[in-house]
């Protein structure tokens, strides 16, 4: 399938009421690019925790939309003939605009993108690897001749988060593998596409619970627990925020876990440390990663700034750090 580019020269001041605009005539959704630097809040809110290097903000915006290209031409949103005619409407709500805001150039610019499968097209980049002996493939490849032999784990991630080829991902599997046996019962928090609780299930853990804020996470795990062989008895995934929803605290339960794992973010780690010690066994385990170097004293310090946790290693992949923990209190 192709699509057809059109994009917007427009103001940072404009872009919120230029995408309304195009929504009201039927865009089915928008993209925006400036250089307006995130705010902590945003940072928080979207996760993030490594912020790119932008140029000067200029005031330029520029918001750009999709409309579907085949053999019969650009299907365009009912009530829009042509493009002349999608044009001189968006030309006509720019000008009602500029009663409330500048909309800069105003000017439209299209082309083409690629007849490529988004969703799909980063699979060709994900092959087998391994993390100590055990090999992480992808559903649709075969094992390698030379990784026969190994213990071997299937991953489809969807749309949600872990193929285990990240740094932080692998640091959690090194320390998983010295602390989890069958009597362990897991909690993986912010749990994605499931690998560590999949994981955790293979190298002989008893339980676990995955929880994460995504719905993709929920079908993603069951499919991965399903690649794997893994029963419904096995596991359990659910859908919520751990650090603030009564709900998902009392369902997972209190002083129940040997081990957990929470391969997040830095500012998620921190505020969760609290909320995920009473949930943990006297003597229990907390694996932390997601945690950029530069972040690696602020969450040190807010384990040490509670009574019940002693940081028992660290260590380090890349610029990457996982902090483990114990509870002792």
């Amino acid at each position: 399938m192709k699509w057809k580019k059109y994009t917007i020269k427009t103001t940072t001041a404009a872009e919120d009421l230029v995408s309304g605009m195009l929504m009201d005539l039927g865009m089915e959704g928008v993209q925006i690019e400036d250089n307006i630097q995130l705010s902590e809040s945003d940072t928080k809110a979207m996760f993030v925790d490594i912020l790119p290097e932008l140029p000067p903000d200029e005031g330029i915006g520029m918001v750009s939309f999709y409309l579907e290209s085949d053999n019969e031409g650009v299907h365009f949103p009912e009530g829009i003939k042509d493009e002349e005619d999608m044009r001189i409407k968006i030309a006509q709500g720019l000008k009602e605009l500029e009663d409330f805001v500048d909309v800069g150039e105003g000017t439209i610019t299209s082309d083409e993108t690629e007849d490529k499968d988004w969703i799909n097209n980063w699979k060709q980049y994900f092959k087998p690897f391994m993390v100590n002996d055990i090999v992480i493939k992808p559903t649709w490849e075969e094992v390698p001749d030379d990784m026969v032999g190994r213990m071997v784990v299937d991953i489809d991630p969807g749309t949600a988060f872990g193929t285990g080829s990240h740094e932080t991902t692998q640091l959690v599997i090194k320390q998983m593998e010295k602390y989890i046996n069958n009597e362990t019962e897991l909690l993986d928090v912010g749990t994605g596409s499931g690998i560590l609780s999949v994981i955790g299930i293979m190298l002989g853990a008893k339980h676990v619970i995955g929880t994460d804020l995504d719905p993709n996470a929920i079908i993603a795990t069951d499919e991965n627990m399903e690649a794997n062989g893994i029963s419904k008895e096995c596991y359990e995934v659910i859908e919520g925020n751990i650090i603030d929803d009564p709900a998902i605290k009392n369902h997972i339960g209190y002083e129940k876990y040997d081990v957990v794992t929470a391969n997040i973010l830095a500012d998620i780690i921190i505020p969760l440390l609290p909320e995920i010690l009473p949930h943990m066994k006297i003597n229990g385990i907390l694996i932390t990663s997601g945690i950029i170097n530069m972040k690696e004293q602020a969450v040190k310090d807010a384990f040490r700034s509670l009574d019940g946790f002693e940081i028992v290693e660290t260590t380090y992949q890349g610029e990457w750090v996982s902090v483990t923990a114990k509870r002792v209190k």
